[in-house]
């Protein structure tokens, strides 16, 4: 009985709503994760090619993480705001603004990943006939993905708090469900869908966390499976490998 008219008492807790209105979340679920994904994503191709820059000329670096940071500080209700007369009432308003907050932390975390790349680790590839391109893609980034999974997470888990802010115009996943029940005040609906929210994001950090132990084994497991598992720099004309 108490299942059954919990959503006319209006209960927090209220399994019938979860049974008669799953369509609703699964929609929104999935619209969540969509907008996270392609906001991260799209981020992240940003990201790469403005870091390359700022770590290729220093009076590029300085505007770059300064315009990330101050983007990064602008109200995400501002932020859509202002991105409204450009793209309309569209969810490329919500992407466009998660991508823009994604790039303080991603462009610092693959600055760091790349600056902590020992030097005698380039100069033993560039001996081995590397150029600039293959030592970045074969060497360098390998190396320095500890510090971009980690970036990718906080920026993931970050998105996915943001994207619920897009409900003002109708594109916010399970923020939308959030935001009309706590216009009516419906208990149930808020409760459930903040609960999937932080479900996502938990997800979201341990699915990312995992694909970070599989990219990175000699990272774990002591120096000398370090050692063993760390890249390795092919020999270009014999196939040999140097640590």
């Amino acid at each position: 009985m108490a299942n059954r008219n919990c959503m006319i008492t209006n209960d927090w807790v209220c399994g019938e709503y979860v049974r008669t209105r799953g369509h609703e979340l699964v929609e929104a679920t999935l619209e969540h994760i969509g907008i996270t994904l392609a906001s991260v994503a799209i981020g992240l191709l940003v990201a790469l090619p403005l870091a390359l820059l700022a770590r290729r000329w220093r009076g590029v670096a300085g505007p770059v993480l300064g315009l990330t940071t101050v983007l990064y500080t602008v109200p995400s209700l501002a932020m859509f705001s202002l991105l409204v007369p450009v793209f309309g009432l569209s969810v490329a308003v919500v992407v466009t603004g998660l991508v823009l907050y994604s790039l303080t932390i991603l462009v610092r975390n693959i600055l760091a990943g790349l600056a902590s790349v020992p030097q005698e680790v380039r100069e033993a590839a560039r001996g081995m006939g590397y150029g600039p391109v293959r030592l970045l893609f074969g060497v360098e980034l390998p190396l320095a993905l500890p510090a971009v999974m980690a970036g990718l997470r906080i920026a993931t888990v970050s998105t996915v708090s943001l994207t619920t802010v897009g409900a003002i115009i109708g594109y916010g996943g399970l923020g939308n469900l959030i935001y009309d029940g706590m216009r009516s005040y419906f208990k149930a609906q808020v409760l459930t869908a903040s609960v999937l929210c932080v479900l996502l994001a938990v997800a979201a950090d341990v699915l990312l966390l995992l694909v970070q132990r599989l990219l990175t084994p000699w990272t774990r497991g002591g120096r000398r499976a370090g050692r063993r598992a760390a890249p390795r720099i092919a020999e270009p004309a014999t196939g040999q490998v140097a640590a």
